[in-house]
């Protein structure tokens, strides 16, 4: 159960439902279900499995039933990676902050359903389980990189491109605060056209400012990306890591820029709007492999 073999199809697993935990969690609020199960938790309507299960029901209590199978697997990975690669550097660390992220994300979803937060703190839900899921993918990540198929380990990445990560890396976070911002102070289709309501362009209410915010974020965080991909490929263009990593990261920034005009051009249609959840959680877990790479340089002495 606990043997190194194991280590591989356990950390997929592991990866796959943190992904529908975020997406999930996208889904709840997409479609109001954050009350499907009144003001009880763990139990709904009082019970472990009320009788009426309305859609919203169904949706809450599938997205808490994935949270805590997400919490076995995600913990038996961190005890197999621990235990068997805990030499090296990162292991620990990262399988202390998935297991420890997972159950603060745990307990602010709990709160939220007992007592209610504001939309500015239930935001933070989002980000939360995003930092859990980016320490289980990278982990994943750095659990294919024993059989030595990239070159990850000589890799030296030097300071300018670690400052346009770093950057990067904030950039993005807050977008994605705004972007859940949006959700919960259900602003999504506030504001006007995308991109821009050229005949209204300024912002009249408190949902309008949201959206707007998140729009310019979004801007900034394309722009930011697309000049962080065009110094990498140029100045790396021999070490495919770096060149298929930021190609990747530029590719999912243009998938989310897409999805996030097409939700407004189609009233938010469910499946676009969780494909946008999906990118920017894909695109923020690849950042924190970045991020890790930049760490080893430093540890190095780069």
């Amino acid at each position: 159960m606990f043997s190194k073999k194991n280590l591989k199809w356990l950390s997929v697993l592991a990866t796959l439902i943190m992904a529908f935990v975020q997406l999930g969690g996208a889904l709840v609020t997409k479609t109001g279900s954050a009350d499907g199960c009144g003001s009880d938790w763990p139990l709904c309507h009082g019970a472990f499995l009320p009788q009426n299960l309305p859609i919203q029901t169904l949706i809450e209590l599938s997205h808490r039933a994935v949270s805590g199978i997400s919490m076995l697997v995600v913990l038996w990975l961190a005890i197999v990676a621990w235990k068997h690669i805990g030499y090296i550097k990162e292991v620990k660390p990262l399988s202390i902050i998935s297991v420890g992220f997972l159950v603060i994300q745990a307990l602010v979803g709990a709160a939220a359903v007992m007592w209610q937060q504001n939309s500015y703190t239930l935001a933070l839900h989002f980000g939360i389980s995003l930092i859990s899921f980016s320490s289980v993918f990278v982990l994943t990540l750095i659990i294919f990189e024993i059989d030595r198929k990239y070159e990850a380990d000589e890799l030296f990445i030097r300071k300018p491109l670690r400052i346009y990560t770093w950057i990067m890396a904030i950039v993005v976070y807050l977008t994605i605060y705004t972007g859940a911002l949006v959700r919960h102070k259900e602003a999504s289709l506030a504001y006007g056209k995308w991109p821009l309501p050229f005949d209204d362009i300024i912002p009249h209410n408190v949902q309008d400012w949201v959206n707007f915010t998140h729009r310019g974020m979004a801007l900034i965080a394309f722009i930011w990306i697309l000049l962080t991909f065009i110094y990498a490929v140029k100045n790396y263009s021999h070490n495919r890591t770096i060149r298929f990593g930021y190609t990747s990261a530029f590719v999912l920034v243009v998938l989310q820029v897409i999805t996030g005009a097409l939700s407004m051009m189609t009233n938010v249609n469910l499946f676009i709007a969780l494909l946008h959840a999906l990118f920017i959680t894909i695109l923020f877990g690849l950042i924190a492999y970045f991020i890790v790479l930049m760490l080893r340089t430093i540890r190095s002495g780069g």
